[in-house]
């Protein structure tokens, strides 16, 4: 989600941060009060930083998560998965994709605009 969504959309983040922790991560930071801030990237010629909703560790493994809400600026979402893609994969780590209902379609036309239709959603 976009920096302008994130008090709008608090409580899916908590639900999402819930049920990583259920589903065994661990080493959990999200940006959202109680945990710890993932490292933002900052946009090169540009006061544009990306940061994670959501970064946490499984086996060993790091896990980017971002939450896919309707947003204003789909532009922006779009260039924001395909940073953290690459990152993750860059990295050897993985990226994934949390939805909450009602956004699921959106969030598959996304994926598709930006030729990303092999990531998996979980849905919340």
């Amino acid at each position: 989600m976009i920096y302008e969504d994130k008090a709008k959309y608090s409580n899916i983040l908590e639900n999402s941060i819930t049920y990583l922790e259920n589903h065994g991560f661990k080493n959990i930071k999200a940006d959202i009060e109680g945990y710890e801030t993932p490292k933002s990237y900052a946009k090169a010629g540009s006061d544009i930083s990306v940061t994670p909703d959501v970064v946490a560790t499984k086996e060993g493994r790091k896990y980017y998560f971002d939450i896919s809400l309707k947003s204003e600026k789909p532009k922006l979402l779009k260039s924001k998965w395909l940073f953290l893609n690459t990152l993750s994969n860059i990295n050897s780590s993985r990226f994934r994709l949390i939805t909450a209902r009602g956004h699921y379609k959106f969030t598959q036309d996304m994926l598709e605009a930006i030729n990303l239709t092999n990531k998996q959603l979980i849905k919340i």
